[in-house]
């Protein structure tokens, strides 16, 4: 028996629990969550699909599917931190 999708709030706190642990997955869900509603939404349409290739659980297109509502979106944009101001250090500087 699948479990019950999760609600609009605990995809919020799930996603954010996720990008606090993690700065580049952070860094990714700005950037997501920075473009167009349109864009969003067909960037991560074609996300999804190629997870789907990949036999991706559930609850991860559920995530994503998730991403692509306004309201989840900008509640998560306003909970994650800005990056840091001298540069994001998911990021390795040239040489």
């Amino acid at each position: 028996m699948p479990s019950p999708a999760l609600t609009p709030d605990e995809y919020v706190d799930a996603i954010v629990r996720v990008a606090e642990g993690d700065a580049s997955i952070a860094r990714v869900l700005r950037e997501i969550l920075g473009l167009d509603a349109v864009v969003r939404s067909s960037a991560l349409d074609l996300v999804a699909a190629h997870l789907r290739v990949h036999s991706a659980a559930g609850d991860v297109l559920d995530c994503i599917d998730a991403l692509k509502r306004d309201a989840v979106a900008r509640r998560i944009a306003a909970r994650l931190e800005p990056a840091p101001a001298g540069g994001d250090p998911t990021t390795t500087p040239p040489v």
